[in-house]
C-alpha cells in the first residue's frame, strides 16, 4: 500500500486548486478505474481529491432545448432518467452495454470520460508502454493485439479507447464543461476532447493541470431510431471488439464506433453517404491494422450492415 493523503472540497473551484497545487494528486469520484489502477501500481496518487459531495449529480433540461448532465450523476441514473431514455436512446443503451449494474451504480458521467487505456500491456508493469511510461516503448506492437485499435494509431501506441458511453456522446456532439483552478470555464467539444497517441500517447485529452469536468451538455434531440450494436467476445460486459452507435431518421444519419480507435471514431463525411459499404470504406479509410485484428475491418463492415438492416 502506498501511502496518500485525501480531502474532500465544497466547490468545484477549490476542487481544481486542490489538485493543481499537489504534484501527483487526482480527482475520485465512483474510483471505479483509479482504485484498480492504484492496486496494480499504474497510478500512483500521492493525494485524493473527494468530488463527490459537489451537487454535480443533477439533469437539467437547457435553454436551447438540451440536456445538461452534471458530472457526478452516475450511470445508473443517467442511463434510467426518462428524458434520456426518450431522446437520447442510443446514449441509455451504451450505458447499459458498458458495465454491470454495480459499476454503473458508481461509475460517474465524467469519471466515464477519463477512463484510461484496457490494452494488456498497460496493465502489466512488467512491460513496456508509452502511456504508463513516456518513451519506454509499445509491447502491444508486435505482441497481443487482437483487440487493439486499427484506426488513429501511431508508432507508439495501438490501445483502443475504451468507454462505450463517450461514443454516444461523439454522436450526440456533446460538449465537456469544465472549472480552471482561477474559476474560469470552458465548453470543450467531445470531438476535439480525446486525443491522438501521436508522439505522446501518455496525454489522453486536453484537460490542463487541475482542470475539471462539471458538467456534460447535450444540444437539442436529433430525432430518429437509435441503436447501439456492441459486438465483444462474452456476453456479459467485455469490452467492445466493435460498437457502432447510430441515430437515423428523416433528414439524420449518424454513426459513431468504438473499439476500433484509439478514441471515440466519428467520420461526419461518411454520414451523407448511403450503402454499409460505401460509408465503411470512408470510415475505415487509413485504417492499420495487425496481423491479429485484421479481422476487425470486416467485423466492423458486417456490424454496421447488421445496424442498416435493422433500422
Amino acid at each position: 500500500m502506498r501511502a496518500f493523503t485525501y480531502e474532500r472540497v465544497r466547490t468545484p473551484q477549490e476542487a481544481a486548486q486542490a489538485v493543481a497545487r499537489t504534484p501527483g494528486a487526482r480527482f475520485i469520484a465512483g474510483g471505479t478505474n483509479l482504485l484498480d489502477l492504484m492496486k496494480l501500481g499504474i497510478e500512483r496518487p500521492t493525494h485524493l481529491v473527494d468530488v463527490n459531495r459537489l451537487g454535480l449529480d443533477t439533469i437539467e433540461a437547457t435553454a436551447e432545448g438540451g440536456l445538461r448532465i452534471g458530472a457526478m450523476v452516475r450511470n445508473a441514473d443517467l442511463a434510467a432518467h426518462a428524458r434520456v431514455r426518450r431522446d437520447y436512446a442510443v446514449l441509455t443503451r451504451a450505458l447499459v452495454a458498458g458495465a454491470s449494474a454495480q459499476l454503473r451504480n458508481k461509475a460517474t458521467t465524467g469519471g466515464n470520460l477519463l477512463q484510461r487505456s484496457r490494452c494488456p500491456y498497460f496493465y502489466d508493469t512488467s512491460k513496456p508502454c508509452n502511456k504508463r511510461q513516456p518513451g519506454s516503448g509499445c509491447a502491444a506492437i508486435g505482441g497481443f493485439s487482437r483487440n487493439l485499435a486499427i484506426l488513429g494509431v501511431s508508432d507508439k501506441c495501438i490501445s483502443q479507447h475504451p468507454s462505450d458511453m463517450a461514443v454516444a456522446m461523439r454522436l450526440l456532439d456533446a460538449k465537456v464543461e469544465t472549472m480552471m483552478p482561477d474559476g474560469t470555464t470552458r465548453a470543450i467539444a467531445i470531438a476535439n476532447f480525446h486525443t491522438l497517441p501521436g508522439e505522446t500517447p501518455h496525454i489522453e485529452n486536453v484537460l490542463k493541470a487541475g482542470e475539471f469536468i462539471t458538467a456534460v451538455s447535450l444540444p437539442k434531440p436529433l430525432g430518429g431510431k437509435h441503436f447501439y450494436r456492441k459486438v465483444r467476445d462474452r456476453a456479459s460486459y467485455a469490452f467492445a471488439t466493435v460498437s457502432v452507435a447510430m441515430v437515423k431518421g428523416p433528414g439524420v444519419q449518424r454513426f459513431a464506433f468504438g473499439g476500433i480507435g484509439t478514441k471515440p471514431w466519428r467520420v461526419e463525411a461518411a454520414e451523407r453517404l448511403s450503402g454499409a459499404d460505401a460509408i465503411a470504406e470512408a470510415v475505415l479509410a487509413g485504417a492499420q491494422s495487425t496481423q491479429q485484428n485484421r479481422f476487425k475491418l470486416a467485423l466492423t463492415r458486417r456490424t454496421l450492415a447488421a445496424v442498416l438492416t435493422e433500422a
